[in-house]
């Protein structure tokens, strides 16, 4: 949410009060434009190993148990991130600020909680970059393993809750403000 740095804000909300309305196609824009990109990335990726693993007779097909389901949690990482910096943007209203915490929040602060204490493995697992690995992770778990592991239905609920808090938070914020 650049508008408030740049100053646009002031003839955004002049041509559309409504402010609310405005973040919310802001959230769709970003969501489908993410959603495409994300697409495509995670698609060529995983085209390009492939061809390269069959080389090598190591590759596996898309119909293998697992592909298809992390080939979609890849793709929809980029808009899930996005939202949720949309959110924190119309929390911060500063791009560096809003820029670091998001960074911070998404790719920092998800090591520092443990897998092996049952609440740290809880709140390690809220976050869209553990929730990611435990919808990529094709192999079962280790039943041995002094771990708490994520549930698949688990990490799809924080790829929907995480943008949706963030998107209503961000239009309850712009339409409480002043610009």
């Amino acid at each position: 949410m650049s508008d408030y740095s740049s100053g646009l804000i002031a003839t955004t909300t002049v041509a559309v009060p409504a402010r609310g309305a405005v973040t919310a196609a802001k959230a769709v824009v970003t969501a489908a434009f993410w959603t495409a990109l994300g697409t495509v990335v995670s698609s060529g990726s995983f085209l390009v190993s492939q061809a390269i693993l069959s080389e090598e007779r190591a590759g596996v097909p898309l119909s293998h148990p697992g592909v298809l389901r992390a080939l979609i949690a890849s793709a929809l990482l980029a808009p899930v991130c996005a939202l949720v910096g949309l959110g924190l943007g119309a929390l911060i209203r500063h791009s560096a600020a809003t820029m670091v915490t998001t960074a911070f929040v998404l790719v920092m602060l998800p090591p520092i909680f443990s897998q092996s204490v049952r609440w740290s493995a809880a709140v390690n697992h809220a976050m869209p970059a553990a929730a990611w690995r435990g919808l990529v992770q094709t192999w079962e778990p280790d039943p041995h393993s002094l771990g708490y592991d994520a549930t698949v239905p688990g990490s799809w609920a924080v790829y929907v809750l995480w943008p949706l808090l963030a998107v209503v938070l961000a239009v309850v914020l712009v339409r409480r403000r002043d610009v």
